[in-house]
């Protein structure tokens, strides 16, 4: 299980990764099909400068430390970049109803902006709207299976 702020990786092909209660938050789902390795980030804040000390003691709480550390700790694993199969969900507009915060739409706009500079491709999305999710990365075949209220919504 993938708690907020949290990311787990996994090169173990019997391992369900999964995170719960992305509403604004977003789910970053990576898998590098000929190592079998996939991995999971559940990222809440776009931008780790907003607390630099809180970015130290769980750099995945932001999308700008989150993400990386996800890259990384996959390719200690045997990923390669190359390969990466990459998935988003999330970044909701939950308990935002005048769209003041927009949370969620910059937590998609920093992800954007990460893969643009680093050349990563989205491969498959379910983001914004007004809904929390739940994201399953299985690490045997790679599939991202994302639901909302207990219903499968779609298979990224």
């Amino acid at each position: 299980m993938v708690g907020i702020s949290d990311l787990k990786v996994s090169g173990n092909i019997e391992d369900v990764l999964i995170t719960y209660a992305l509403g604004s938050c977003i789910g970053v789902a990576v898998y590098d099909p000929v190592a079998n390795v996939g991995g999971l980030l559940h990222y809440m804040l776009p931008d780790s400068s907003l607390d630099s000390e809180k970015s130290k003691e769980k750099p995945a709480m932001f999308a700008d430390t989150g993400i990386p550390l996800l890259f990384k700790s996959c390719y200690e694993l045997g990923a390669e970049k190359k390969r990466m199969i990459t998935k988003v969900a999330g970044g909701g507009q939950i308990l935002d109803d005048a769209n003041y915060f927009r949370i969620g739409q910059r937590n998609i706009t920093a992800l954007r902006k990460m893969f643009w500079k680093n050349n990563v491709m989205i491969d498959g999305e379910d983001t914004g709207k007004n809904y929390n999710r739940t994201v399953e990365v299985h690490i045997s075949t790679g599939r991202v299976i994302v639901k909302s209220s207990g219903k499968l919504l779609k298979e990224l």
